[in-house]
């Protein structure tokens, strides 16, 4: 069969809408419902049973009343992501004065078990190496954990790693971190925060860079906050440093959510802000413990908000939603 030309077809179609506009209104509708033969074959070839009257009805009531079906609507944020350190969370004591009596503590152990041949001053190479590895992890975008740089700076220093034992190693480690663990406290406002969080219905989750996951696990811990947490990450878990987008995607997959549904909150620009810039997240950026290092990010990264106490976010999060 030829197909039709451009000129016959336009030919069927003017004649098919005379056709159509000579039908009465009960015609074309008899023309475009089908025959109730036709109903009945369609249902018995797919099994259909006949459909009780009460939930037609019900169906009818809904879908067909013309009134929109009373449905929830998806808010616009879906939940909010926090930096752990200086957002919720904040150190009682100097951070140079935990680690400085953390590294003798953890030297005196090591030396306790046998390695009485260390260097006398280990405790504090032990103190600048982490400083050096943190930022290396910075630089990098790749954490460096707690574990590999005690065992690298060993062998910086010449102590043999055939020597070396790994529990006693791993136990170091913790001993160097156990005076920060008690040390951290809630940041004024954060339990009431995650409460109200909580009680509306917003997962929460932390997601900070740490060298030391079960560290950090014990810190939360500590702290108390861990009952408000859907999710708690550190970079050490993943090996991912904020602000790369990757260190996101437990979130996101947890929560069935799109980055744009996020709300990032933070006490670093380069970090926690540009780490939700970067995967198109909301993002709030936190004064109540200012960075020197912000200072000269402020002109390039610029956070969606500004917020000096806690207590500021919940009218933000009302106002995005």
């Amino acid at each position: 069969m030829e197909p039709l030309t451009p000129q016959e077809l336009d030919e069927f179609m003017r004649r098919a809408r005379g056709r159509g506009a000579s039908l009465t209104q009960e015609e074309a509708r008899a023309r475009l419902a089908p025959a109730d033969s036709e109903m009945e074959g369609l249902a018995q070839n797919q099994g259909v049973e006949e459909v009780d009257s009460s939930a037609a009805a019900r169906l009818s009531e809904q879908f067909f009343s013309g009134e929109a079906a009373q449905m929830r609507p998806r808010r616009l944020v879906q939940g909010l992501v926090f930096d752990f350190d200086n957002t919720l969370a904040r150190l009682n004591r100097p951070h140079e004065e935990l680690m400085k009596q953390g590294a003798q503590t953890a030297v005196d152990y090591m030396r306790s078990t046998g390695m009485t041949d260390l260097p006398d001053e280990i405790a504090e190479h032990l103190v600048e190496a982490r400083i050096f590895a943190e930022t290396k992890s910075d630089d990098e975008q790749e954490e460096h954990t707690a574990d590999d740089t005690l065992s690298f700076l060993l062998q910086f220093v010449g102590y043999p790693a055939s020597r070396m034992n790994e529990e006693v190693l791993r136990r170091a480690v913790d001993l160097f971190y156990a005076p920060e663990m008690t040390a951290w406290e809630p940041m004024p406002g954060a339990v009431e925060l995650l409460e109200r969080l909580r009680g509306e219905g917003f997962p929460v989750a932390v997601i900070a860079n740490y060298a030391s996951d079960r560290i950090f696990q014990r810190i939360v811990d500590y702290t108390g906050l861990r009952a408000y947490l859907d999710v708690c990450l550190s970079s050490a878990a993943v090996e991912w440093r904020k602000p790369v987008k990757e260190i996101y995607d437990t979130v996101l997959n947890r929560w069935d959510a799109e980055a744009y549904e996020l709300v990032c909150v933070g006490d670093s620009l380069k970090h926690d802000v540009a780490g939700g810039q970067e995967i198109g997240a909301l993002t709030v950026h936190c004064r109540m413990i200012p960075l020197a290092e912000d200072q000269r990010l402020v002109d390039s990264i610029r956070p969606d908000a500004v917020i000096e106490k806690l207590s500021e976010l919940p009218a933000l999060i009302e106002k995005w939603c």
